[in-house]
């Protein structure tokens, strides 16, 4: 049955999208057009389907639907949650050094290939390859887009078609995204060869793959756990004795602990780029956006022979790092040059060093200015991002005091602009000082001040 005369009346009654589109205040007519456009069609579609929408409600829905196209998709977002390298909110925030170098070189033109002393073309990776070389110990060093592109591009450049990588059983991992070690060397078009056991694997297991007659072993590929840890009865050959067997190793670190960290208790542990060069590995692949501190990026560096034959290798050029994020690793390695510096201008560094009166001043301070609604407990943070799953970041924490859902705090804190991310624990919202910094307490207390009331 069509509707009723009443529904028919109203339907006649709605305004064209020209009319409506007017009498909104947009910057762009055409944005005005399309929310007036949709407005119009979710009111029709609310009256067809018996609801009874009022008039004035189809201007406002269409000032909001105005507001949000008008609002760029990737934002800003303000990191409460206590996840240090927060893969959803783009993992490491940039140091400001690194922002200014980006808002640089976005500014126009660049230098990125061209050697400005000759006038003839030049490489991209000349802009970080010396530092690298620098901070790391390798003899050449290149850049792509990611981790896992480092990853594949060193596989296929060192073994490759026709020819063995050797992993062990415990490190064929699967990171996120599903991307998983196997499928990665089988993309480099190599033969997987599997040695040892899930939970152990000797030398003498290396020793045995590489005395088989049928094969024709390219490299082995060393894969730290990253987002993961196997205790108890584990073991596992260290990257010393790989390098000692006479093959090429490319050794996977992973999140891209350099020098710069050194003293900070938490990535003790963490394997560095500084070690497996020194310990003669061919070549060494990390991210530049997890430990490391900087932009998307995936790090290769090693000897002068391999990174030759990966930077030579026709995957390189499907993997190249755009400008942007090579000036805003470059600003982020040259601060690696002081250790005190990084440590404090790196965020994700800064974070991770923060001590429990830095972070209590600054919960002191979200709590005094929330006022009632809020309270100090205490809480564990992580790092996040794949990395140290193991380690508990225990300080203090805003929890935000209400009667209302949890979950509808969260939504409405995320609504605010900037949205803020926080997580809940144990029923409560809690807001974590370790992944804010001092100047994003006010916008903070705002969002929370509109989410409570």
């Amino acid at each position: 049955m069509g509707p009723g005369r009443d529904t028919a009346e109203l339907l006649r009654e709605l305004p064209a999208v020209h009319e409506l589109a007017a009498s909104l205040d947009a910057q762009h007519h055409f944005l005005a057009v399309a929310a007036a456009r949709k407005a119009i069609d979710e009111h029709r579609a609310a009256l067809l389907a018996g609801a009874d929408p009022q008039p004035d409600q189809l201007t406002e829905r269409a000032r909001e639907l105005l507001v949000e196209l008008q609002r760029p998709s990737l934002r800003r977002v303000l990191n409460a949650s206590g996840v240090i390298v927060h893969t959803n909110l783009g993992r490491a925030p940039l140091p400001a050094t690194a922002r200014k170098a980006v808002e640089r070189v976005a500014e126009g033109y660049s230098n990125l290939e061209l050697d400005l002393d000759t006038g003839e073309r030049g490489s991209r990776h000349a802009h970080v390859e010396a530092l690298l070389r620098e901070l790391t110990g390798a003899e050449a060093a290149i850049v792509v887009n990611n981790g896992a592109a480092a990853v594949l591009l060193a596989a296929a450049a060192l073994a490759g078609p026709g020819r063995d990588v050797i992993v062990s059983r415990g490190q064929l991992v699967e990171i996120g995204g599903g991307f998983r070690i196997p499928d990665v060397i089988a993309q480099s078009g190599a033969r997987l060869i599997e040695v040892g056991t899930t939970n152990r694997t000797r030398l003498h297991d290396y020793k045995r793959a590489i005395s088989g007659s049928d094969v024709d072993v390219g490299a082995i590929l060393r894969v730290h756990q990253s987002n993961f840890r196997a205790v108890g009865f584990v073991e596992e050959v260290g990257i010393e004795d790989l390098c000692e067997l006479g093959l090429s190793v490319i050794d996977d670190v992973g999140s891209g602990v350099l020098g710069g960290a050194a003293g900070i208790p938490a990535l003790a542990d963490e394997p560095s780029l500084t070690r497996s060069v020194a310990a003669g590995s061919a070549l060494v692949c990390c991210s530049g956006d997890k430990l490391l501190g900087g932009p998307q990026a995936g790090l290769v560096v090693g000897r002068k022979d391999a990174v030759a034959a990966a930077r030579e290798h026709p995957l390189a050029r499907a993997m190249r790092i755009d400008k942007l994020s090579l000036s805003a690793l470059e600003a982020t390695l040259a601060l690696y040059r002081d250790p005190a510096l990084a440590r404090a201008e790196i965020p994700v560094l800064a974070m991770l060093d923060a001590t429990e009166e830095e972070l209590t001043r600054r919960a002191q301070r979200l709590r005094e200015l929330i006022g009632a609604d809020a309270e100090i407990v205490r809480a564990v943070a992580k790092v996040g991002g794949g990395a140290l799953p193991l380690l508990e970041l225990e300080g203090p924490a805003v929890a935000l005091v209400s009667d209302r859902d949890p979950v509808a705090i969260a939504r409405a804190l995320r609504s605010a602009d900037p949205p803020v991310v926080a997580r809940i624990h144990d029923g409560q919202v809690l807001l974590d000082p370790r992944t804010l910094a001092d100047d994003e307490v006010p916008p903070v207390v705002g969002a929370a001040g509109l989410a409570l009331g």
